[in-house]
């Protein structure tokens, strides 16, 4: 009878509890299982008192959505103009209470900006560009600044970016130091509004950044700027916004390390015109130093013969003036050792180029090289009737000249020890298997480019596809025929540069200096290279480059 009592009382619990887990389980918000993704940001459904409400009183704003949100990031998206510090903001429900403990001023229109902090619970779709106004007078200011913001040197749209207004008498204050009060955020289209503005003059800044903080505070972010004070009197429409990369103003050394092999590296935060390096501790390294930069003139690679320190002191001078100074520190004892490591230009996808030499790199500065340990086959068979030859300006860069054929089988091979690098390390066997390309896999392109005024300089820029890389560079100052030859099939953009300063490269903007970066201009049709076919493209820059 024990048992059977166990048994009823058991039989009675189990559904009970089900019932409570069932019960507890509805009143949690859950994330939906199944079904298409929701993309869709929480609406606001009702408020108190109603946005836009003049001759306003009230200590507490009430905010009603139509579904659960989450605050993301409220210190940094939620702002407010005038200033409210003292105000408060609790999530209930799907309610927010905004409670107004601040002395607001007489006569005045406040905007709260939400930013993109109010956000859906399941997937984080923000309420993006959201702001909250009303007037403690019986006028609310109602100006507008509006416009679109473009990357400079693509001329696409871009999205996502912060657009930043501030007083004129608070800019030195407020811009690159503090988070501004009054900002929107572009669209898809790359469009931004700022609305219920005052009367006044003020500075414009679109900002693209990855911190989200709003402050320009990172070498490393787009910043655009309309290159004037804007005297807000009525509304102002159709402002164009070229966002850019500036030199930073200040240099600074951003890494230094010693590298596997022994040589030390060294990146700046901008290019220099003519860098050199100087070893400070110890004095006597200075003599027997090597130094390499690279084509950007922003990284250097320092290489000693002598490792028999424990700290090392450099400093980095641009025509001969000294910018920085950066300590490298070691046990006075460590080793460094790293095979030398040999790449090729045939090393992607195992192709060489038609009609071009075997470009071979290597890992250091070659100090020997014995012929007897490098080989080429031909199919199966050796050859000698080939040149290694070395490159004047790059001690790591040698240059192998043969007649290539196609539909043959190339193997390079640089057996142990066939070089010798700086440090006196060696390579490992080294086999380099390849083919010359088919030509069908290659074309050309006549592009007629016809100035609008041939007493400027412009550069021409051949670009891939996604205009991220420039295969060449041509400056003119007059109606020509560029040929490109040898180029493989492929799609391609060609983008103008208006060269002001006749340097032959694109110029950035600057802040300080209030300039803008040089104009750019982007063929609108992407140029198609066919095999076996020359095509005849023709470029009518115009005068004025605008986005």
């Amino acid at each position: 009878m024990l048992l059977n009592k166990k048994s009823s009382f058991f039989t009675l619990l189990v559904p009970t509890i089900l019932a409570i887990l069932m019960v507890s389980g509805c009143a949690v918000p859950q994330k939906p299982q199944g079904g298409p993704k929701d993309e869709t940001p929480p609406k606001l459904l009702k408020a108190t008192p109603a946005n836009e409400t003049r001759n306003f009183t009230a200590k507490k704003i009430v905010l009603q959505f139509d579904e659960y949100y989450r605050l993301v990031n409220q210190y940094q998206e939620i702002t407010s103009s005038p200033v409210l510090e003292k105000t408060e903001f609790k999530m209930k429900g799907k309610n927010l209470e905004i409670d107004i403990k601040d002395e607001l001023l007489n006569e005045t229109t406040y905007a709260i900006n939400f930013g993109k902090a109010i956000a859906d619970v399941n997937e984080g779709n923000p309420l993006k560009n959201f702001k909250y106004v009303f007037s403690t007078g019986s006028q609310i200011d109602s100006l507008k600044i509006s416009g679109t913001v473009v990357n400079n040197l693509t001329l696409e749209k871009e999205k996502d970016v912060t657009v930043m207004l501030i007083p004129l008498k608070q800019d030195s204050i407020i811009f690159g130091k503090k988070k501004p009060s009054i900002y929107a955020t572009t669209d898809t289209s790359g469009t931004f509004s700022l609305t219920n503005l005052h009367e006044g003059d003020y500075k414009l800044y679109a900002l693209k950044e990855s911190a989200g903080n709003k402050i320009f505070d990172n070498d490393n972010e787009l910043l655009g700027f309309p290159g004037k004070t804007i005297h807000l009197t009525k509304d102002t429409t159709d402002i164009k916004l070229q966002l850019f990369k500036q030199i930073p103003q200040n240099f600074r050394v951003v890494d230094r390390r010693f590298e596997l092999s022994g040589k030390i590296f060294i990146s700046f935060n901008k290019s220099l015109a003519n860098p050199t390096l100087k070893i400070i501790d110890p004095v006597g390294l200075d003599a027997q130093k090597l130094v390499e930069f690279t084509k950007t003139r922003d990284t250097a690679y320092l290489y000693l013969r002598s490792m028999d320190f424990d700290s090392l002191k450099v400093a980095v001078l641009d025509n001969n003036i000294a910018l920085d100074t950066t300590k490298l520190q070691k046990d006075r004892k460590e080793t460094f050792k790293a095979p030398l490591i040999i790449t090729t230009s045939a090393d992607v996808g195992n192709i060489l180029k038609p009609g071009t030499d075997l470009q071979i790199y290597a890992s250091s500065p070659i100090s020997g090289r014995l012929p007897s340990l490098i080989s080429l086959k031909e199919n199966d068979a050796y050859i000698n009737n080939y040149t290694i030859v070395e490159d004047p300006n790059d001690a790591k860069h040698l240059i192998l000249r043969y007649r290539w054929r196609e539909n043959v089988t190339y193997l390079l091979t640089f057996s142990e020890g066939a070089l010798t690098g700086f440090f006196g390390e060696k390579n490992l066997n080294s086999p380099k298997r390849f083919k010359v390309d088919k030509p069908d896999n290659y074309s050309g392109m006549r592009l007629k480019v016809m100035l609008p005024d041939t007493g400027r300089a412009y550069v021409i820029e051949l670009l891939n596809e996604k205009a991220d890389a420039t295969l060449r560079s041509d400056i003119i100052k007059k109606n020509t025929t560029i040929e490109y030859k040898n180029i493989p099939i492929g799609k391609y953009k060609v983008r103008v540069v208006y060269d002001t300063n006749r340097n032959g490269k694109w110029d950035t903007g600057s802040i300080k200096e209030n300039r803008q970066p040089e104009n750019i201009w982007v063929h609108p049709k992407t140029m198609i290279l066919r095999p076996n076919f020359e095509v005849g493209e023709e470029a009518v820059v115009p005068k004025d480059a605008t986005p």
